[in-house]
Parts: structure tokens; sequence; C-alpha cells
């Protein structure tokens, strides 16, 4: 399975693409059941506001039946074919990313923020960032309405902060989210198996659920495998690692 011409185009312009159907359901089951069978031995309390900045069941992170999703299905060559063949640095985790429901109404608006950034829960030390290549979510519950736990995005903030820190450098990162204009924020919706493509540079968080049902998702944090020998430069220029994508927008001109 590969990313076709309008889903790279939509990459490009959006930062963002959704491709239906990717994982198979019996191992999207495997999943749930897995999750939930960790959930019914129970969670500790004072640990929830580190398991939604980290994971939730830290003991599955790095189990095949979620590193699986990734590695044994169409969803890393969709991967590669807007990063390049061979040139992601094996996944070994996943994020287990579960919003369970509010009662707050209305909800709070969605909030926008980059991974890698230092906060007291995530495990990203003051002083570093900690970016990457791609997020790469798997829908593992349907997201059917708006405030649903969705996965939100800012459309198009991935070129809007590669010019903000080509003026401003990408240490400013380290003083808090670039002060800049943003267009309206989009909530993702998706049936279980569906997959999600997200540059990283693309401001994202996950809305308020206010459904009846708790939002089931992993997120693969990919990266090229010579990211590491140039992370901040990737912020600048933020196709560098994506040579599939290099190659689409010099052959097509993308509008």
């Amino acid at each position: 399975m590969q990313l076709t011409h309008s889903h790279k185009h939509k990459l490009y312009a959006d930062g963002y693409v959704k491709i239906s159907g990717v994982i198979p359901q019996i191992m999207v089951d495997d999943a749930v059941r897995a999750i939930n069978h960790s959930l019914g031995e129970g969670i500790d309390p004072a640990q929830i506001v580190t398991y939604r900045s980290r994971s939730f069941c830290p003991e599955l992170q790095h189990a095949p039946v979620i590193t699986d999703l990734l590695n044994k299905t169409p969803a890393l060559a969709v991967a590669e074919s807007a990063i390049g063949k061979g040139q992601i640095t094996p996944v070994q985790r996943g994020q287990i990313a579960l919003r369970f429901p509010t009662l707050q109404d209305p909800p709070e608006s969605p909030d926008p923020h980059l991974d890698g950034m230092y906060s007291p829960h995530n495990g990203v030390p003051k002083g570093e960032i900690r970016n990457f290549t791609m997020l790469l979510g798997v829908a593992l519950s349907d997201v059917t309405t708006d405030y649903a736990g969705n996965l939100t995005v800012w459309p198009g903030t991935h070129h809007i902060y590669e010019q903000y820190f080509r003026a401003r450098g990408p240490q400013t990162l380290l003083e808090g989210m670039p002060i800049v204009a943003l267009p309206e924020p989009v909530q993702l919706t998706a049936r279980a198996g569906d997959i999600m493509l997200v540059h990283y540079q693309v401001s994202h968080t996950a809305a308020p659920n206010r459904s009846p049902y708790p939002r089931f998702a992993i997120y693969f944090r990919l990266k090229h495998i010579a990211h590491d020998t140039h992370p901040l430069e990737a912020m600048t220029n933020i196709w560098m690692d994506w040579s599939e994508m290099t190659d689409f927008t010099n052959r097509s001109n993308v509008e």
C-alpha cells in the first residue's frame, strides 16, 4: 500500500492525511482486548496525569500486539512511501493513547502543541527538544463526531512554524509554543483500523471526549534514520527527511 498523488498533495499542503482501512480488524481486536485486560487489572489514580502525557498500559508499549500494528501491517509501507523505503528507524514501542469521557459541558476548546517539548509529566528533560519526523496514529475505536477525543490538527501549521523557526531559530521552542496566527482546528473522524499520518511540525492535540465511550488509539513517533544528526535543521527544512515527498513536490510543482 502506498500514498497516492492526492494523499501526498494533502500531506504537503495540510501536514496530515488519513488512510482508511489499513489495519486488519483482527489486529485491532487483539490490541483492544490487551488494553482492556490491562485496564481491568486497575489503574493507579496517581499515575493518570503521567499516563495521559506518556502512555496508558505502559507494560504493553513494547508488546507485539501493539508494535505489530505498524511493523506487521501495510501502515509501515504507507509511511515509507513518504519518508523513503528502509529510511525509518525501527519502531519498538507505541503510545497507548486513551481519552475517557468528560462530564464538562461545554468542553474546553482544544489547545495546540508540538510533541517533544518539556512538561512535568511527559519525560522530556528541560532544555531539550525531542522532535521526530512523522506521527502515525492508529484508530482502535470509531470516532464519528466532534468532541469524541478526536485527534485534532491545525492544518498548514508545519509551513507556518518552518518560517517562524527560520526567522527566530528552532531553540525558541524551548520558550514555549510560537505566538503566531493559527488556522481553525480540524477534529479528525476515523473508523477503527484507519491510520493518520501527521508531519511532526503540525500543531495537534486530543479534543475533549464528550461521547459516552472511551477513545482508543495508538501513536507511533517515526524518525528518519538520519534524523538525529540534524534534528534542529529539520525544523527549518521540514521535508529534508521525506525523500518521497521531496521527489513529489519537485515533479508536480504542488500548488
